[in-house]
């Protein structure tokens, strides 16, 4: 039996690139960062190229062309299956935006995803082991052997707060809190919990770090991380310094295609809720933490204090020997 093509809900008559820019639009309405925004439209103009080789219409998708991206993805390409999953999420965006749009009637990549694609979080919303994961032993050798004092600063907030490199990135100086050990993140889309706390292990490196920033900081700028020009550190700079230290360590494997074999900054956020874990810390508090959403509606009317989670983030942060 042919399957039937992605029903077209109304005429169009916008091009391919007419509507990924409606798209990108509409993500930047939907207030989705810079970085996102632009990682979703590569994804859409990688798809729309695999979709002109096979002469088929962006209206045309259907499961049979899907699941033959994922055949292209999996065997040419040799995506992880993380970054698959991340192209079927950023796809699936698009489809429901043409949803919305009253182009289709529905959104062909939804199946697709059930059936071809991993989860990567558990229903109690923790990840799972898809990221290296190292011991508390390693993550102690890796900044130990930091030379550099800002990027040692940088790899222990990483690993102490769980932190994103985005929201690592974004920090000034005036959103440390050094009498309560807290930090304000800046607020973004997929943050719940702006605050979260560092241990005296980091209180010192970051202490360390900007009585050195001062001589560094010729242009005034707020940032708590500057780079060697005196600019805001970047996404590229964090994460070239958390890889060369990996490397050093044997930690991080360039020639591999393991996503296991590979240390990220990201990977610091998988070692921080793993080893809270694993120390005994109540997955709410982690989760406060990690700044994900609530799932349970018994959730949402849970308040969580924050002195009593600061004390239990405290007992259960592991020591590092800084």
């Amino acid at each position: 039996m042919i399957q039937a093509k992605t029903k077209v809900a109304k005429k169009h008559k916008e091009s391919p690139s007419e509507l990924i820019d409606k798209f990108r639009k509409d993500c930047a309405i939907r207030g989705m960062t810079p970085e996102s925004i632009t990682r979703y439209i590569s994804t859409i103009k990688i798809f729309c190229k695999f979709l002109d080789k096979k002469k088929i219409g962006l209206m045309d998708t259907d499961r049979e062309i899907l699941r033959e991206f994922v055949e292209y993805l999996r065997f040419e390409r040799k995506v992880s299956v993380k970054t698959l999953d991340n192209y079927f999420t950023e796809i699936s965006s698009f489809y429901e935006f043409l949803v919305f749009e009253r182009l289709i009637n529905s959104n062909p990549v939804i199946d697709v995803r059930k059936r071809y694609l991993r989860r990567y979080k558990s229903s109690n919303g923790i990840e799972q082991h898809t990221h290296k994961l190292i011991s508390i032993e390693d993550m102690s050798r890796l900044i130990n052997s930091v030379v550099d004092v800002r990027d040692k600063a940088i790899v222990t907030l990483l690993a102490k707060t769980g932190i994103r490199r985005r929201e690592l990135i974004a920090l000034d100086i005036e959103d440390i809190n050094w009498v309560d050990q807290s930090i304000l993140l800046k607020p973004t889309a997929k943050r719940t919990n702006r605050t979260v706390f560092f241990d005296a292990e980091a209180a010192f490196l970051l202490k360390k770090w900007l009585r050195i920033r001062e001589g560094r900081n010729k242009k005034g700028l707020n940032a708590l991380f500057l780079n060697a020009e005196g600019d805001r550190l970047e996404r590229t700079g964090v994460s070239h310094i958390i890889v060369e230290a990996a490397k050093r360590m044997d930690l991080h494997d360039s020639n591999s295609n393991r996503l296991e074999d590979h240390f990220s900054p990201h990977c610091c956020r998988h070692w921080f809720t793993t080893h809270l874990r694993r120390a005994g810390m109540p997955r709410e508090f982690i989760q406060e933490l990690r700044g994900d959403a609530r799932r349970e509606a018994i959730d949402i009317y849970d308040h969580i204090d924050l002195k009593e989670l600061k004390e239990s983030y405290l007992a259960h942060i592991p020591q590092l020997g800084i």
